[in-house]
């Protein structure tokens, strides 16, 4: 699978992220996450992937902005979870480009890149499971949760912006 990383700069860079939609079976339905899906046999690369999901659930054609390069791999930790590697690759956009939610977005959001790395906005998530709760990592952001494969992607985007 393949995520973008979308960035723009208005007072400061801004990461886009959204909220899925609610799907009945799907293990992140509703969750915050950044563009993406499963990549088809269509897709020549998982950068086609990361370019293609962003434009169905977004109208936003990736095609048009600069690729900056990719993150790491990432695999979600929890077995409960489907098997699947994540590839993550950060791309740049105008700062007027218009998004339009398709069925599977719930809404977007551009996030401040200084709001995530606030220290009010450093949280944790507890997740219940079958012996009590879980702890993660998190961001808290305007009643919006980002934990999970979505928060670890984002902390290595805010890892390389500071150096």
């Amino acid at each position: 699978a393949a995520v973008a990383a979308v960035l723009r700069v208005t007072n400061g860079p801004e990461l886009l992220l959204i909220k899925r939609a609610e799907v009945e079976h799907d293990p992140w339905s509703g969750h915050m996450a950044l563009p993406g899906g499963r990549r088809e046999a269509s897709d020549a690369s998982l950068q086609a992937t990361a370019i293609r999901e962003t434009h169905e659930e977004l109208a936003l054609h990736l095609r048009d902005a600069q690729i900056l390069g990719r993150l790491d791999d990432i695999a979600p930790r929890s077995r409960s979870l489907p098997p699947i590697i994540v590839r993550p690759f950060v791309a740049f956009v105008s700062p007027d480009v218009v998004l339009t939610n398709s069925r599977e977005v719930a809404a977007a959001y551009w996030v401040p890149l200084a709001l995530l790395r606030a220290p009010e906005s450093q949280i944790e998530h507890m997740v219940p499971h079958s012996e009590g709760e879980a702890r993660f990592p998190a961001f808290g952001l305007h009643g919006q949760v980002v934990w999970g494969l979505t928060e670890r992607i984002v902390r290595q985007l805010l890892a390389l912006s500071d150096s």
